[in-house]
């Protein structure tokens, strides 16, 4: 949060993720001499964490999965980084051929398994 903080040059306030998927955070955190609030919610994307500021608008952080494929989670960057209004993290990823589903992604194993090492 601090981090934030500081790239940004801007206060946080607040920081909402969903609350199903961060189960072990507290409900208040010292950064930088003072208490952030952490809200959790059912209502939010799992997939991201929402940081809300003293002024200015909020920035939503995509979470992109661990074990993603560094071409998928680098076309996900890409596509995050342009003018996406009204997409969903969801369709991000989904743009991106990430998939949604951890158990869904392929292996290294997997996919090596049908080709030849001749």
């Amino acid at each position: 949060m601090a981090a934030v903080d500081r790239l940004l040059d801007r206060v946080t306030l607040r920081v909402g993720v969903h609350g199903d998927t961060w189960q072990r955070l507290p409900h208040r955190n010292p950064t930088r001499g003072r208490q952030i609030r952490i809200s959790w919610s059912r209502h939010t994307d799992p997939r991201a964490i929402t940081f809300s500021f003293a002024t200015g608008e909020p920035v939503v952080l995509l979470i992109i999965p661990s074990g993603t494929a560094a071409g998928a989670a680098g076309a996900t960057l890409e596509l995050t980084a342009q003018d996406t209004a009204g997409l969903t993290p969801d369709d991000s990823l989904t743009l991106a051929r990430v998939p949604s589903d951890p158990a869904a992604r392929p292996t290294l194993r997997a996919a090596t398994a049908g080709s030849s090492a001749n």
